[in-house]
């Protein structure tokens, strides 16, 4: 059961007589209360895959709650959540976190070993801490001991440090927040920070850029997993938008241009549509009414990448949407998806996640496709 204190008010206090189960929630109206019956690992069939969430002291409330939120708004054909998430701490009991309140975490570190993730949120102090050169406590340290070499391991932000300190990333490219990214690589020179994307997916090995960028790792890895129609199902879920490139730049000037802007949202929708015929930057720039110099700006300004890039990630999705759900032949969905040849489109899919169009196929079509 999750309890969560706000200085010396208890808000959520234990309920007697409520039925419990997987993933029970009931709310009571004097004080709010929130009862959140956790489902144990081994309650749960083999073939759903377990994340383990843990909550360090100093954690952000914010970072913690994501991987519930959407890899629990992934469903499989039944309704039954794909997914099964659960928190975990050093020991089972309070953990403070950045604002004004404490969590009560019911499970211990013992949920890292059964676990086919294991993700980490920042925490503070521990991340200045490490920062400086503070190693991990033993105990942090035999718990990170206790992930399984086969596990997924997904720092969000700088819970960076915290996989670094293990050695979980040496050797590794990874990412965390734009305003860590020199004192990261500082302080562990074996791995590589690219500060100019919003995560990094290395196998095993996950990173994502602050706040929001955790959602867009969490989606892109159920996109990996279960194929683009289930993650664009969770983004809606969870009124995000469905898919932000992990080349995208961490910063944007400016995301939402003002109303007397022209701005390259009309000449996007335009693209869109038309992602099977060529599509010059002149095309674009004539759509926007502006030079192609001005157009490229604007774009990088408001998205965060060039337009090249952009149109080239839309067809990838276009592409893997069709490869995930029709009958089509690769050469065909090459032409559908604008790539011209099978042999480009297979050159760009492989960049992006490492397979070819027939393999990619297959994870999400069986043995026959």
């Amino acid at each position: 059961m999750a309890v969560a204190r706000t200085g010396n008010t208890e808000v959520a206090k234990k309920t007697e007589g409520l039925k419990k189960g997987p993933s029970a929630m009931r709310i009571q109206q004097a004080g709010a209360l929130c009862y959140i019956d956790p489902p144990f690992f081994e309650r749960n069939p083999a073939s759903r895959h377990r994340i383990a969430v843990l909550a360090l002291d100093g954690v952000i409330p914010f970072d913690l709650g994501i991987p519930s939120r959407v890899f629990g708004a992934a469903p499989g054909p039944d309704r039954q959540p794909r997914y099964e998430v659960v928190t975990c701490a050093l020991t089972a009991g309070p953990v403070r976190t950045t604002e004004d309140y404490s969590l009560v975490v019911e499970h211990g570190t013992e949920v890292l070993e059964a676990a086919d993730t294991v993700i980490i949120p920042p925490a503070y102090p521990l991340v200045d801490q490490i920062a400086e050169g503070a190693e991990p406590s033993p105990e942090l340290a035999a718990a990170l001991a206790r992930i399984r070499p086969e596990a997924r391991k997904v720092a969000f932000c700088t819970g960076a440090y915290v996989l670094a300190a293990a050695g979980y990333l040496d050797g590794r490219t990874v990412t965390t927040h734009w305003n860590q990214a020199e004192r990261l690589e500082q302080r562990f020179p074996a791995l590589r920070v690219d500060p100019d994307v919003l995560f990094i997916d290395d196998g095993d090995v996950l990173t994502s850029a602050g706040v929001a960028a955790a959602i867009d790792l969490c989606l892109h890895i159920i996109r990996t997993d279960h194929g683009s129609a289930v993650a664009n199902f969770a983004a809606r879920a969870c009124v995000v938008p469905p898919s932000r490139d992990g080349g995208q730049a961490q910063y944007i000037e400016r995301p939402v241009p003002e109303a007397s802007a022209t701005g390259t949202g009309p000449a996007r929708a335009w693209a869109l549509e038309r992602l099977h015929e060529p599509l010059t930057l002149h095309d674009l720039a004539v759509q926007a009414g502006v030079s192609v110099r001005t157009f490229t700006r604007q774009f990088r300004t408001e998205t965060g990448m060039s337009p090249g890039q952009w149109i080239i990630g839309q067809r990838l999705d276009l592409a893997r949407h069709l490869l995930e759900s029709t009958d089509l032949s690769i050469e065909r969905i090459a032409e559908r998806a604008g790539f011209g040849t099978a042999t480009a489109m297979r050159q760009h899919l492989r960049a992006s996640i490492g397979v070819s169009p027939k393999a990619y196929r297959r994870t999400f079509q069986g043995a026959d496709a």
